[in-house]
């Protein structure tokens, strides 16, 4: 049984930090390209962030680059979006989500269609 289970969010101030984790289990991690959504309450899933299997390829939403950064350690099959600088426009729940690695998976990666398996979501508060 494949699970994606998040941790990390909570309540920060404007201008604070959070780093979130995945951890995956029940699938062979290496083999899956990774990536973040967020959704605020009557708004869709936006995507956040993705990387590929082996980490060298990282994409970011534009509201999002230069001040979040994702990475993954492959050893503990384990994905992080490290947040900084957090804005009161970045509430919302996140989620991880995975998709096993393929050049449609890579041209897609900002779809949540593209993902087979999503996360329960964590809670990001972001005070003003």
């Amino acid at each position: 049984q494949v699970q994606l289970i998040e941790s990390g969010g909570g309540l920060v101030q404007t201008g604070g930090s959070l780093r979130l984790s995945c951890a995956a289990s029940g699938l062979s991690f290496i083999t899956y390209d990774m990536s973040l959504f967020c959704q605020s309450p009557g708004t869709a899933r936006e995507f956040v962030a993705a990387l590929s299997w082996g980490g060298g390829n990282t994409y970011y939403a534009g509201s999002v680059k230069s001040r979040f950064t994702i990475s993954r350690d492959n050893a503990k099959n384990t994905v992080f979006l490290q947040m900084n600088s957090l804005k009161p426009e970045d509430t919302a729940v996140y989620y991880c989500a995975s998709a096993i690695s393929s050049i449609y998976a890579r041209a897609r990666y900002d779809q949540p269609s593209t993902y087979n398996y999503w996360g329960q979501g964590t809670q990001v508060t972001v005070s003003s």
